[in-house]
């Protein structure tokens, strides 16, 4: 008899990993060098900020909504538009490109970071306690600064703009745009310096291609804005009279503050230019047309932008009518083929309206309208009997709402799934485009109806028989509506952080550029393997093959080494594994 014993078991415990604690998770974000949490910082903060200038337009709006006074003081008005022109243009916007550029310049260059992981962090922190220095003068005495955001001497000086405001104002701003201006400094080195191989700098994607020249448009403009600023702050306190208008201080300072001024409107609008440029190869499944076209325009944008500052300042009767009349209208060839380039990509493609794409479509047909109200202002005559009024307002929220916010929301919808690995929901994002889109023209379509009517900007009352009560009341109107289409993106961002994982590198399917070839999220050094770069578009070669075979075929500059890897990604992959097993 042959005894049968069990043979002996044991128990494998499964540990699961937990979540850090709320302690964890402060100590990290206050200490990271990783550029992908600090560009979510970077977007979360500037969103935050889009929120609060969001709420005082609804306050502007409100009051504009009847004659006499509703809501504010004349007092309060004026501090409400300085502040949120301030907020959406220095706070919100120019901070936003920094976040989507530090989450995706050093993936799309196939790096493992930033060239200064350190000094990526301290421009961050400088931007945001820059921002809170400046919107802290609400809580003070006399409240904020109440000029106006260009901030006209000698109304901005100490004598008729008192109080700690207008010095928060000053050196918050000031702060702030030091961040901007490191930050700059650090893109720039990394695109140049740190590109993988193959990476050559016209196989870069174009959302690159722009990070770069917008930085170096950075570099050029925000010092004359700091140096304006620490001059305006001597005036103020102490009684420098740099900006006397007895001398001509007051030409000086618009001078100074436009020659940063317009090419900021191009800093903020170029990285989102790339934006739109990366998403419309991928839901018209063509390659972008004219890619060295876009990368030339861009560049002749930058030339340009840094020569067309005084149109803002033709009714001053200072500045040379002709000469910057002539290079306004100029600087509209170059945008213009941008413009073409992004209708020859959708030609003929097969185009699928998924919601990135829409906000695309939506982005194109805001800015095709606002960039002809430019070149209307682009003509002394005409801008001589508009300037000042809302047709600049209208003009101004056109084509700058028109391109950061439309922009934006394409590349959180497009971009959600590499930051966070989960999807937004489609149908909360078209609910979100459509309500968005219908109050953003019901909001600024009549105000330039408003304009060409007489209704100047930065008025906090008008008469009953002036005639602009009832076109006000349809942009209050729209302003909630427009205020009311953000809900649906915030639950939507609720909804997702409680669902599944995407468990594919490009959950599109269609990516092109190099951070569609890492997973989702991507690890904390970016790659685990990089993929042979031999085109502008890596990620498309190496997931689909056969079709960059077809492309390599019509390309008569392509040579041997652009040849793609028809073992296609699992080859590559498995290759890879027997590599690191040896």
């Amino acid at each position: 008899m042959t005894a049968v014993s069990d043979a002996p078991t044991t128990t494998r415990r499964v540990t699961t990993p937990r979540k850090p604690s709320l302690g964890q998770q402060v100590v990290r974000i206050l200490t990271t060098t990783d550029h992908k949490l600090i560009g979510k910082l970077y977007l979360t903060t500037s969103f935050a900020w889009f929120l609060v200038g969001g709420l005082l337009a609804l306050v502007i709006r409100s009051e504009l909504a009847f004659p006499g006074s509703q809501v504010v003081s004349d007092e309060v008005y004026n501090q409400l538009f300085t502040m949120h022109g301030t907020i959406m243009l220095l706070l919100f916007a120019t901070p936003l490109f920094f976040g989507f550029a530090n989450v995706l310049v050093p993936l799309q260059i196939g790096a493992p970071d930033v060239a200064f992981p350190r000094l990526n962090m301290l421009a961050y922190w400088f931007y945001l306690f820059g921002g809170i220095i400046t919107a802290s003068g609400f809580f003070t005495r006399e409240g904020a600064a109440d000029f106006g955001w260009t901030a006209y001497t000698p109304l901005s000086d100490g004598v008729r703009s008192p109080g700690i405001g207008g010095d928060l104002w000053v050196m918050g701003l000031w702060l702030a745009g030091l961040g901007t201006i490191l930050g700059a400094v650090n893109f720039t080195v990394t695109i140049i310096c740190m590109r993988a191989p193959g990476m050559t700098m016209f196989r870069m994607p174009i959302f690159v291609w722009n990070s770069l020249v917008t930085s170096l448009l950075v570099l050029i403009a925000f010092p004359i804005f700091a140096a304006a600023l620490l001059a305006l702050a001597a005036d103020r306190t102490l009684g420098a009279q740099v900006f006397a208008p007895e001398h001509g201080g007051a030409i000086l300072w618009q001078h100074l503050f436009w020659f940063f001024g317009h090419p900021e409107v191009y800093i903020l609008a170029l990285p989102f230019f790339g934006i739109i440029t990366e998403i419309l190869p991928v839901f018209s499944r063509k390659p972008i047309f004219g890619y060295v076209g876009l990368v030339a325009a861009t560049l002749a944008i930058a030339v340009l932008s840094v020569a067309v500052w005084a149109h803002h300042m033709f009714v001053t009767g200072a500045v040379d009518l002709a000469f910057f009349s002539g290079m306004t209208f100029l600087i509209a060839v170059p945008t213009g083929v941008k413009f073409f380039n992004w209708i020859g990509t959708m030609w003929g493609g097969s185009i699928s309206f998924d919601t990135p794409m829409l906000w695309s479509v939506g982005f194109l047909t805001t800015f095709l309208f606002g960039g002809l109200t430019g070149v209307i202002l682009a003509s002394p005559p005409l801008d001589f009997h508009v300037s000042d009024s809302y047709f600049v307002v209208a003009h101004f929220h056109y084509v700058v709402f028109g391109t950061v916010v439309f922009a934006m929301f394409a590349g959180f919808y497009f971009w959600w799934p590499k930051m966070t690995g989960r999807m937004l929901d489609e149908t909360l994002g078209k609910v979100h485009f459509w309500l968005l889109f219908l109050g953003f023209h019901t909001t600024f379509l009549v105000q330039h109806w408003l304009g060409v009517e007489g209704m100047p900007r930065r008025y906090a009352d008008y008469a009953a028989g002036d005639g602009f009560t009832t076109l006000n009341q349809i942009s209050t109107i729209g302003a909630f509506l427009l205020a009311f289409s953000t809900l649906p993106f915030l639950w939507n961002v609720y909804v997702s952080s409680r669902s599944p994982k995407v468990s594919v590198d490009d959950p599109w399917g269609w990516g092109r550029s190099l951070e569609w070839a890492t997973s989702c999220p991507p690890p904390r050094h970016n790659f685990v393997t990089l993929p042979r770069i031999r085109s502008e578009s890596p990620a498309f070669d190496l997931h689909h093959p056969e079709i960059a075979a077809l492309e390599y075929a019509d390309n008569d500059l392509s040579g041997a080494a652009d040849a793609p890897d028809m073992e296609g990604r699992f080859g590559n992959l498995a290759d890879n594994d027997k590599g690191e097993r040896r």
